[in-house]
């Protein structure tokens, strides 16, 4: 069973950074593919990086500022968010495709 556990989140002021991490057992993150979604109250989730065996891929609205890593030996990913801004606040979430965490949620004010 895959289960992904992410951590991380939290309060910070436009400007700050945060790390989120995701640990991940049942699924081998480091040849797998995974990636990072936000979702607002009432909105859909949408993807904001996502990361396969060769590259990794950001949206529009966080590249240059966001950074996706994984690390094979810990089964974990990393989303490093540089330079937040308030519309950066929302509920972050990992997953392979299919399975989801519980999320973990980013306010920027």
């Amino acid at each position: 069973q895959v289960q992904l556990v992410e951590s991380g989140g939290g309060a910070v002021q436009p400007g700050g950074s945060l790390r989120l991490s995701c640990v991940a057992t049942g699924y081998g993150v480091g040849s797998g593919c995974m990636g990072y979604f936000r979702q607002l109250p009432g909105k859909e989730r949408e993807v904001v990086a996502a990361t396969g065996p060769s590259n990794t891929w950001y949206s529009d609205s966080v590249k240059g500022r966001f950074t996706l890593s994984k690390d094979g030996d810990k089964n974990t990913v990393y989303l490093q968010m540089n330079s937040l801004k308030p519309e950066d606040t929302a509920m972050y979430y990992c997953t392979p495709g299919v399975y989801w965490g519980q999320g973990t949620q980013v306010t920027v004010s």
